[in-house]
């Protein structure tokens, strides 16, 4: 066979209805998948800020911590010294302030956490959905080299499933 005829038998094989719509069919899951991965990649990046923030409110309260503690040195200090009533309770409410400071740092820093979680509970998803999509992509250009309606179908079922995970992924909250 010449080279003129396998090319002329090449492009009558493109032609084909089967071939165009496998190939549709990959286009498009291949365009949901772009979606899917730049989805998945924000919310990676949004679980990590949200983990880095909540670390430094979680030092920020070590911080504050270490001022009540070193409040609480000083007031007994003053105790022992006999330092009267007013340098004792000037501790007594730097350790008070520092109390309430800890609580609220301490819950923001609990949010946090949480946000972060769910961003990467999302994120995971997103990326699973991914992965069905890709593996769809794979089923489809086997369906064009086989040839074969089976291998199209489970392409399809794969890249609906891939993008039913994305879109619970971004239906979390």
């Amino acid at each position: 066979m010449s080279v003129d005829e396998e090319l002329q038998e090449n492009a009558e094989k493109a032609r084909e209805p089967f071939d165009r719509k496998v190939a549709l069919t990959m286009a498009v899951m291949a365009a949901v998948m772009a979606i899917v991965s730049v989805a998945g990649q924000v919310l990676t990046t949004e679980e990590l800020l949200n983990q880095q923030k909540a670390s430094d409110q979680w030092a920020f309260y070590q911080a504050k911590d270490i001022r009540r503690y070193e409040s609480d040195i000083a007031r007994d200090m003053m105790a022992a010294l006999s330092a009267g009533p007013a340098a004792i309770n000037k501790y007594a409410a730097n350790m008070e302030r520092y109390d309430k400071d800890r609580g609220e740092i301490q819950a923001e820093a609990k949010k946090l956490e949480e946000e972060s979680h769910l961003h990467g509970a999302r994120a995971l998803r997103a990326h699973l959905g991914e992965v069905f999509l890709e593996i769809a992509i794979v089923l489809a250009s086997l369906a064009i080299l086989t040839k074969r309606r089976p291998m199209w179908f489970a392409s399809m079922l794969s890249g609906l499933l891939g993008a039913g995970i994305a879109a619970t992924a971004l239906l979390l909250h």
